[in-house]
């Protein structure tokens, strides 16, 4: 391993957490040397749970053989390959998630065949033995049997034996969303068998998990607003669980989970824009999570009342006039011990105008381990500033992070935020960016402290559907919008993009690169007619 390598790696572990280092090391012995089993004695499942769907999930079972996840299609002509890979891991997992159990259109025969063909495969299973899979797939067959009245003696044994892998296995060694799953679906499965150390583990996981993962604003720490919709949606579930199948005392869990959804409500509807889309911040893709809509209903439902809370140590803003929304991000990489869902965005943006988006973060179409995915994280595929090739901060190896990008200096007033940014010392270089959104007007201003002989570049992406149409060289018309560039600048490159439409799904969007010297100002008005 060259010394770059190693630098790199050096930066990359330093931040985990002691827990994460030790399951890393538990788990990899433990499983070379000592082969573990399991018992089904002790089920319990003389009692139904009480389960209606409120949100459904997305249509991926097409019925005979014929699966879509991800927007890829496979049709199976002979027999379910549960281990199918030719189309990357994760649709495999979306495979072993078994969503489809809840989606709209599907009999209780399909599913019902579907998990007995699962069963028969069960000693050939790969990556459907891994804990997150067994986490997502354990709630959809607790609602699925639940819903549907369903007793199989053999169902039942099977997903015990998948509970008892998970409690062997849960994800101390990743933590964030992977180890938050585990507890939401721990306590679906205590609930369902009735079992003591399922609940008891669910619990102790989601009290220390959600009082570190959701931030006082109400953000998920990983920052990334689908994640966050994903985990909200799976938070309503487990108060929808708790509330309606009161034969475990679990009052004190009930009012810990309802004010956990409340701020983490809070923080969505802060996030949303009008029309009901979030920003595509970090990981964050179309089609994937419940919508913010599906979400403020199903916690109606419930009851749930929320108070606004402002945005704070997320380190996203939203700004509001009667023409543009405008959502930024001013914060560090968090959290710091699990960054698998950062980008190197410091400083990116998104605006919409009247409720159309306008400028975009192009979001994220693979989680494959490939150039596609390291651009899509990577500083040049944002709305910021970057210098020759350099990236803000150092993304690699499709989900890990080394050197950071560190905010500091924020001074923020009422649609005005100012900060700057360290991304770039090594080049002896800060960068100062200003937002500033007035009633017509939003502007942005970029100051380079520092010198360097890199070439410095304002990157700004705009909607596929939005029309760019040069006036001058510092006026360009988008839509009914003009932007206007002042400060020393060399050049303006339009070129194109992939904006992500969905995993595997891409639409061609413009980029405007303006190449500048020290200190840049953009503003973006609205035509005068």
């Amino acid at each position: 391993m060259d010394r770059s390598k190693i630098i790199t790696l050096y930066h990359t572990i330093k931040y985990l957490k002691s827990v994460q280092v030790y399951y890393r090391l538990y788990y990899l012995l433990r499983n070379r040397f000592i082969k573990k089993s399991y018992s089904n004695k002790g089920i319990d499942r003389t009692k139904d749970l009480i389960w209606s769907d409120e949100i459904f999930n997305n249509k991926s079972y097409l019925g005979a053989k014929d699966f879509e996840f991800l927007n890829i299609l496979k049709r199976f002509e002979n027999k379910i390959n549960w281990n199918y890979s030719q189309f990357g891991k994760l649709w495999t997992y979306n495979l072993n998630y078994f969503d489809f159990l809840n989606q709209k259109e599907i009999s209780v025969d399909d599913g019902l065949e579907l998990i007995k063909n699962y069963i028969r495969q069960d000693s050939d299973l790969i990556d459907g033995k891994e804990p997150y899979v067994i986490s997502l797939r354990g709630i959809n067959w607790v609602k699925f049997l639940s819903k549907n009245t369903i007793k199989d003696k053999i169902i039942d044994e099977t997903l015990y034996y998948h509970y008892q892998i998970l409690l062997d296995n849960l994800e101390y060694h990743l933590l964030g969303n992977h180890l938050l799953e585990n507890g939401f679906s721990l306590l679906f499965g205590g609930y369902y068998f009735n079992d003591e150390r399922l609940l008891n583990t669910a619990r102790k996981i989601l009290k220390s998990e959600l009082e570190e993962q959701i931030l006082k604003d109400g953000a998920h720490y990983e920052l990334s607003p689908m994640y966050h919709q994903i985990l909200l949606g799976r938070l309503l579930d487990c108060i929808q669980l708790v509330r309606c199948n009161d034969k475990i005392d679990n009052k004190k869990l009930l009012g810990f989970l309802e004010e956990k959804a409340c701020v983490m409500l809070s923080w969505l509807s802060n996030l949303t824009y009008k029309n009901g889309n979030i920003p595509l911040l970090n990981d964050s893709s179309i089609g994937i999570a419940p919508t913010s809509k599906e979400l403020f209903s199903y916690a109606k439902s419930l009851h749930l009342n929320w108070r606004k809370i402002k945005l704070f140590d997320s380190g996203y803003r939203k700004f509001q006039s009667h023409i543009f929304e405008v959502a930024i991000d001013v914060g560090n990489i968090q959290p710091s011990y699990q960054p698998g869902h950062s980008h190197s965005d410091t400083f990116s943006f998104e605006l919409y105008a009247q409720n159309i988006p306008i400028i975009v973060d192009p979001g994220v179409s693979t989680y494959e381990k490939n150039d596609r995915r390291q651009r899509e994280r990577g500083t040049y595929y944002h709305n910021t500033v970057q210098i020759g090739n350099l990236e803000q901060t150092q993304v690699w190896g499709g989900f890990r992070v080394a050197k950071r990008a560190k905010v500091f200096g924020v001074i923020e007033d009422e649609n005005k935020v100012l900060a700057k940014h360290d991304g770039y010392k090594n080049k002896g270089v800060i960068h100062s960016r200003q937002f500033h959104l007035d009633r017509n007007t939003f502007s942005i201003k970029d100051s380079l402290e520092g010198k360097s002989s890199l070439d410095k570049k304002m990157i700004l992406h705009f909607h596929p559907d939005v029309n760019i149409s040069e006036i001058s060289k510092s006026e360009f018309q988008l839509n009914n919008l003009i932007l206007n560039l002042t400060g020393e600048y060399d050049k303006v490159v339009i070129q194109d993009y992939e904006f992500s439409m969905g995993f595997n799904k891409t639409r061609k969007g413009k980029k405007i690169v303006v190449f500048f010297n020290e200190e840049l100002e953009t503003r973006i008005t609205e035509m005068q007619l």
